[in-house]
């Protein structure tokens, strides 16, 4: 078995350094725990960034990838197999929609919105061909690809991948004015994540988002909500829009609906928005494959009953109100967050997010950065309500709180 040292000093040599990681090496996970190639065991409390709200190894989950992997993982969708309707036909329940576009990662998901939103302008709207505009938020994070990081603000994210694909019009996240502002006849969709993650977990001001919908509706515009992230129980809710009553003309999805185990994303709409896609205008070879569907329907047969949503909610009230006891004294200048699902900002005196995350990772406690000062706690939901307390503590032992 490779050391931690030798692992890492292979992967600087051979792998391209687009991440920087916590200098160590997970060999195995189960629940909300992970163990190193040295044996070390850590608790995770950020879920793959939520895509592992179910935890690892999750039993159903892991069954259900199983039991699939001994019939058919991969037809394209040159065929039919047995599970894709299935698949759809209960994700577009989930949703309360009609239609359902499944891909593998978010960012393809995101894309796939892009597309669906001015394609709908185009051919529904009435918008002249190549005019359609797309207003998003500042400080969002939508994934990685030439378009997303064409509408981003994230300079480590953008700069130097230009040119840039046009089309977008960005404006200050929980500002209805300057939306107002911004949307033209030409407008086509506005696309916005409910909670920002990336950002460091920014919940917008109360009522923003049924401000966007209401002026969605009257401007005759798709509000595409981005609930990669935010969605399939994070914040205590299905959906983060949820929380305001809002449902969005586009879902959004990714991360969880695969359950750590497989990549699975999807669009989901009704048939007057998804409706507009013809034969051979877009598509995935993996994109609802057999493995992916039989994934995703054990998660969402597991969303059904509600106890995720419910875990998130008791947690996370109990981990904002002891996050809470932290502002003020000198070590963290603000929390953020909903659900089982915080931002931490630490005060620059206790060291940087990544130091933080550092001296965590020591105490056997795994978060991570972001934007310098920011830490980002999200365990997956099925963490004891110990074990979470435990992290806490490790949390207050660093900060010397």
């Amino acid at each position: 078995m490779s050391t931690t040292a030798d692992a890492i000093r292979s992967a600087d040599a051979h792998s391209a350094h687009n991440y920087h990681p916590l200098p160590l090496v997970v060999a195995s996970a189960e629940g909300a725990w992970m163990t190193d190639v040295e044996g070390r065991r850590y608790l995770d409390m950020l879920a793959g960034y939520s895509a592992l709200n179910f935890g690892h190894g999750n039993r159903r989950l892991i069954d259900a990838a199983r039991a699939q992997l001994e019939r058919v993982t991969l037809t394209s969708r040159a065929f039919h197999h047995d599970r894709f309707a299935e698949f759809c036909t209960e994700l577009a329940a989930l949703c309360g929609k009609e239609m359902v576009l499944p891909m593998n990662t978010g960012a393809e998901a995101v894309e796939t919105a892009v597309k669906t939103a001015r394609k709908w302008g185009y051919e529904v709207k009435g918008v002249p061909d190549g005019h359609a505009k797309i207003v998003v938020a500042a400080d969002n994070f939508h994934g990685r690809t030439t378009t997303v990081v064409s509408f981003s603000t994230d300079h480590d994210a953008r700069d130097h991948f230009g040119p840039y694909t046009p089309g977008f019009e960005i404006v200050p996240y929980g500002d209805l004015t300057a939306l107002a502002h911004a949307v033209t006849e030409n407008t086509v969709a506005v696309l916005l994540e409910p909670i920002q993650g990336e950002a460091g977990v920014l919940v917008p001001p109360a009522g923003y988002l049924r401000g966007v919908r209401e002026l969605t509706r009257e401007r005759n515009v798709l509000f595409m909500a981005d609930e990669i992230q935010s969605g399939l129980g994070r914040t205590g809710r299905t959906f983060a829009c949820e929380h305001e009553g809002v449902v969005p003309d586009v879902y959004i999805l990714g991360k969880a609906l695969g359950g750590g185990v497989v990549p699975v994303s999807a669009v989901v709409a009704d048939r007057d928005v998804l409706g507009v896609f013809r034969p051979g205008q877009h598509g995935s070879t993996f994109g609802g494959n057999p493995l992916a569907c039989a994934v995703a329907l054990e998660v969402i047969s597991m969303l059904r009953t509600g106890e995720f949503q419910g875990r998130a909610t008791e947690l996370g009230e109990h981990l904002h109100r002891e996050l809470n006891l932290l502002v003020g004294g000198g070590a963290v200048t603000a929390v953020r967050g909903r659900g089982l699902w915080a931002g931490v900002d630490i005060d620059p005196s206790r060291g940087t997010g990544r130091e933080i995350s550092e001296k965590l990772m020591e105490l056997g406690v795994l978060v991570k950065d972001t934007h310098g000062s920011t830490i980002r706690i999200a365990p997956p939901l099925v963490i004891s309500k110990e074990d979470l307390d435990w992290g806490l503590s490790q949390l207050r032992s660093v900060l010397g709180a």
